[in-house]
């Protein structure tokens, strides 16, 4: 089981906060460091000093970190045109020497871009299916060679596709909730599938449609699955509730919801997301400052499950 810490930037967070993070999910022997896309806060927190940008943070973290993987969970659709996402998505990847991997989702927080003016298409999902396509298919057309797509959204003409990513292929993440669409575009777009914030019951149903979209399609390569689940880690009770007030949480809901409790409690639920082929858990880390908590799951949690 592959653990990942994943954070959320439009809560609070500077950019040295965040290479703070990233440096410590190196040191401590995480697999990767991952971040939403945001630029609004979301409930009570003041956010501040402001939003950060995904992909330019992951540049930055890109020269300045050397082994873990990095990503966003997700990239929102409507905040980037795809050929554009394409270009920097690939140059991040040079950046880093190979270690990126692109979480696309379609966009659904309408009240940040109200604040920040960007569009908000009523039809996201069909410009999710062709961004998809065209950010593919812009890494995998062959250097000499130009890509055409002709959408109902989108349209590129003799596009030189460049530049190309380090990665032969850059894995791609497609996640979420829904029964038809998301299980269709995850068997045919996606190396992972990952879903956030489920149960172990709704994350098997989840994966089972998933798994059922590819066989229809006649994918062969196995997927890989994954959740994102918020973590609440201490040594005793006392820890775990100090850190479940630190982010305005309730140990019990945490504990039903999340991944809360004692290394021994956070342990056992994690092996029955693994019973139903989880392979990777995505921790959502929102206290930033707290870096012992981060060392706990490390010499606790992950030393267990290696």
């Amino acid at each position: 089981m592959d653990l990942r810490i994943f954070t959320e930037p439009q809560q609070g967070a500077t950019y040295g906060t965040l290479l703070t993070v990233a440096k410590a999910t190196e040191d401590l022997g995480f697999d990767a460091f991952f971040r939403s896309d945001h630029y609004l806060r979301m409930g009570s927190t003041d956010g501040l000093p402001g939003p950060t940008d995904a992909w330019i943070t992951l540049a930055g973290l890109a020269r300045e970190t050397s082994r873990i993987r990095l990503g966003t969970l997700m990239t929102a659709g409507t905040f980037r045109l795809p050929g554009v996402l394409a270009i920097q998505v690939a140059q991040v990847d040079q950046m880093s020497g190979g270690r990126v991997e692109l979480g696309l989702g379609a966009g659904w927080f309408e009240e940040e871009h109200k604040a920040y003016g960007i569009p908000f298409p009523k039809e996201k999902f069909g410009r999710l299916e062709e961004q998809l396509e065209i950010v593919t298919g812009l890494w995998q057309t062959e250097v000499g060679k130009t890509f055409d797509f002709h959408g109902t959204y989108y349209d590129l003409t003799g596009s030189p596709a460049l530049p190309k990513p380090t990665q032969e292929k850059i894995p791609v993440l497609i996640g979420g909730h829904g029964a038809t669409r998301t299980p269709r575009l995850a068997a045919r777009y996606a190396d992972e599938f990952n879903i956030p914030f489920a149960s172990v019951e709704d994350s098997g149903r989840q994966f089972g449609r998933v798994r059922a979209a590819a066989e229809a399609i006649g994918r062969t390569d196995e997927l890989i699955y994954s959740n994102a689940l918020v973590v609440c880690v201490g040594r005793d009770d006392q820890e775990v509730a100090r850190r479940a007030a630190a982010i305005g949480r309730e140990v019990d809901e945490l504990k039903l919801n999340g991944l809360a409790g004692s290394p021994a409690e956070v342990v056992d639920k994690i092996g029955r997301y693994a019973e139903i082929g989880s392979r990777r858990v995505y921790l959502q880390v929102l206290d930033l400052d707290d870096l012992d908590h981060l060392e706990l799951i490390s010499s606790e949690v992950q030393s267990q499950l290696s």
